[in-house]
């Protein structure tokens, strides 16, 4: 990489982080280019000339995030060994993610989608990468269970990115309420690792029901 083209990444990469922060710390109402570009340390002229628009760096930045903060709970996903421990670790990120104010920022990427066009869909490719890894996770999990045929891990990888995104939301203004949610999802987590714990007849039995449930 040329130092002209270095020196270009280091911007960009300045101006992500400074949009972020300036989400999280202003909020989306002043946000601009002035606020981002100060917060960044560069000339506010850089933003449209590395991103052509406000809306496009936030949406980049969005993105930016998104990936940073999966790829930094990529491995711990892959050694999930079952439901209770995935729920246990969906916890311990909701959290991390809370003290470093990115439940904050989700709040403002989500107010702003309505107004600014690009947020919306950089919102969700950023929550299906969340999404992306649940699944992979769930599939695992599932195929060894008696629901492995009957539920479908797209699906319920989205219900449970939604669950989690609710939670963070409400959480501002029912810290408590939302505290017992997160310990509701475990205690699902618990029954399900009750019934993976079953015995092979018990597990068909519990299969019997499900399918006759189904029809």
């Amino acid at each position: 990489m040329s130092p002209e083209t270095a020196k270009a990444q280091e911007t960009k990469t300045r101006l992500l982080e400074g949009a972020l922060r300036t989400l999280t710390e202003q909020g989306i109402a002043r946000t601009s280019a002035r606020t981002v570009a100060a917060a960044a340390g560069v000339n506010q002229a850089l933003v449209f000339y590395h991103f052509g628009s406000v809306d496009e760096l936030l949406a980049a930045a969005c993105r930016y995030g998104a990936e940073k903060a999966v790829a930094g709970y990529r491995e711990r996903l892959a050694g999930v060994s079952s439901l209770s421990e995935l729920l246990t670790l969906g916890r311990e990120i909701h959290e991390r993610e809370r003290a470093g104010g990115h439940v904050t920022l989700l709040g403002q990427l989500l107010a702003g989608a309505p107004t600014h066009a690009a947020l919306g869909p950089a919102t969700a490719d950023g929550l299906r990468l969340w999404i992306t890894e649940i699944e992979r996770v769930l599939t695992r999990l599932l195929a060894s269970t008696p629901f492995g045929e009957f539920v479908d891990p797209a699906g319920l990888a989205r219900a449970v990115a939604a669950s989690f995104v609710g939670i963070e939301l409400y959480e501002g203004v029912d810290d408590r309420g939302a505290h017992a949610a997160l310990g509701a999802l475990e205690q699902l987590g618990a029954l399900v690792a009750a019934l993976e714990d079953l015995g092979p007849v018990a597990q068909r039995a519990v299969r019997h029901r499900l399918r006759r449930a189904g029809r």
